[in-house]
């Protein structure tokens, strides 16, 4: 009965990837392009980026290349939606 807990919470222990941070990077740099934190914020949010894009880069495959994000680019969400339209 035990092994079946340990098992069931292991399957439902959630998952981060090294794109996941990544997008997180990408995340940060979109909100601070738009102006989405204050002055003083900024600091604390740019140590936090550092940190972040620091462990990815000491995690990074063995391939050698950092992993990337999932969120688009602004260039192509706005060609998109120029084909939509």
């Amino acid at each position: 009965m035990t092994e079946e807990v340990n098992a069931a919470a292991e399957e439902a222990a959630p998952q981060l990837t090294l794109g996941d941070i990544a997008t997180v990077v990408q995340i940060i740099d979109l909100v601070s392009r738009r102006g989405g934190f204050e002055g003083q914020e900024l600091e604390t949010v740019g140590a936090l980026r550092s940190r972040v894009v620091k462990f990815l880069e000491a995690n990074k495959p063995e391939d050698g290349e950092t992993p990337e994000g999932q969120v688009p680019v602004a260039e192509e969400v706005e060609a998109e939606a120029e084909a939509e339209a």
